[in-house]
């Protein structure tokens, strides 16, 4: 048994397209779908100053020396 793992986007349409090797072709298989909605972080927001963090200036000066 393999294992493919794929991230993929599914349009209005609901239809999941999989694209397998060559060397599958020609054969009969049991295949098992496993899906998992992408959550996105919050690292993909904007990234905040450290003021903006509730740092004060002083405490970031002093930190980095």
């Amino acid at each position: 048994m393999e294992s493919i793992k794929i991230r993929t986007y599914i349009g209005d349409d609901g239809i999941l397209q999989i694209q397998l090797p060559p060397e599958i072709a020609n054969q009969e298989l049991d295949v098992i779908i496993v899906f998992q909605p992408v959550i996105k972080t919050s690292s993909q927001s904007p990234t905040k100053t450290p003021e903006e963090l509730g740092y004060s200036h002083k405490f970031v000066e002093e930190v980095r020396s």
